[in-house]
């Protein structure tokens, strides 16, 4: 491309929250009503709306995706000389659930096109202290599930999915977060959909439902309580404050309506980045995302890969001197100070640290325009050719 398109007057924003007036009125409702603290009426609408929609046995709302990592890891009844495989690149909940039970992440390497754990090298990293498998589902993609629960269901291990990014895709129709024992979502602002900080535990196997109710609650049965089975609560179990307020419920609810509608517009914005990329794709200058055809994504993240490892921060800032705020991804866990200090890492992570070195995510959020996107992948184009 020769032209060089107009810098935009004000910066591209990298993610923008779509929430409006419905939302607004759902919280002003929920003021007035006068029950604003947690496991109220709008935390019950959306709980039961998760569950009828994702085939869950129980989704509890809780205040952050992390928080559900962590009522896992303590459902779990995890603790020293546990080990959870998990990859290296994720956020630091995913190892942080683990961390703070006193057990030990175990890294895996992630495959080279979805950018998900590599199911390939799983099993090497199985030892007789291997409880869990927990798979990060990128940018609404998901893992390659068949072979993971069947690798979990040889060595009789748990599988949690952390599907923070994952709400509304699918791998082979099923809901991404509903086929391990335990999925987790997140509706940060930075979400698809956000009630500014929430998150939601699904709960596949009805055993563990009984006691996750009672660790949201602090450790009492306050449920039962509040149900009319008891006429007192008391403490029973380990737990801690994990739930949603209900004012953040009330904007979650109005969301969840929204979902179908707000996923449409994103994927069909990811379709647009996609094709506007193919050319430069086609030169071998970036890498576009993959989707394998038994997923179905959300389009969650627009992300490329560029050729050139250590021009990435310069290809960063050059975007962002044209009003596009571009943005790197996680910094791999294996590499960070402590999870050298409380994770283990037993295998070749080269895929990890090539990647973690050369991504670029692309604004997408609701209030983009395809003008926008045109503008975006036209001077990623310009940048990129430049070297």
């Amino acid at each position: 491309m020769s032209h060089h398109p107009r810098i935009p007057n004000a910066p591209i924003p990298f993610n923008r929250p779509s929430v409006g007036h419905e939302e607004l009125a759902s919280i002003q409702s929920a003021i007035e009503s006068g029950r604003i603290s947690g496991s109220g009426p709008n935390t019950q609408v959306c709980e039961s709306w998760l569950q009828d929609r994702m085939g869950t046995a129980r989704a509890l709302l809780t205040h952050s995706c992390s928080g559900a990592l962590e009522m896992v890891g303590i459902l779990l009844d995890l603790g020293a000389g546990d080990e959870v495989i998990m990859p290296s690149y994720t956020f630091v909940s995913t190892a942080n659930s683990v961390a703070l039970r006193g057990a030990t992440p175990v890294f895996c390497d992630i495959r080279v096109d979805t950018l998900n754990i590599d199911e390939t090298k799983i099993e090497a990293l199985i030892t007789a202290r291997t409880r869990a498998i927990c798979v990060v589902h990128y940018a609404g993609v998901s893992c390659e599930m068949d072979t993971i629960l069947a690798i979990a269901d040889r060595h009789d291990l748990i599988v949690i999915e952390d599907s923070a990014q994952g709400y509304l895709a699918t791998y082979k129709g099923r809901p991404l977060g509903t086929m391990g024992q335990f999925g987790t979502i997140s509706f940060h602002a930075t979400k698809n959909i956000s009630c500014g900080q929430g998150g939601a535990l699904l709960m596949n196997d009805p055993d563990y439902i009984e006691r996750a109710q009672m660790v949201l609650e602090k450790g009492t049965n306050q449920r039962d309580f509040e149900r009319g089975s008891i006429d007192h609560y008391t403490w029973c179990n380990t737990g801690s404050s994990f739930l949603l307020g209900e004012l953040a419920a009330a904007c979650l609810k109005v969301q969840l309506q929204r979902a179908a509608a707000l996923t449409t517009d994103r994927i069909a914005k990811w379709k647009y980045y996609h094709q506007s990329l193919k050319a430069l794709s086609e030169t071998g200058r970036i890498r576009r995302p993959v989707v394998p055809p038994q997923c179905v994504h959300n389009g969650h993240i627009y992300h490329v890969l560029i050729d050139l490892t250590h021009k990435r921060d310069q290809v960063l800032s050059a975007l962002n001197a044209k009003g596009i705020e571009a943005s790197f991804h996680f910094v791999p866990l294996h590499t960070s100070p402590f999870g050298k200090q409380v994770g283990q890492t037993r295998s070749r992570m080269n895929v990890t640290t090539d990647v973690a070195a050369r991504i670029i995510r692309l604004p997408m959020h609701h209030d983009l325009s395809l003008q926008q996107i045109e503008y975006i992948s036209e001077t990623l184009t310009n940048i990129v050719e430049s070297y």
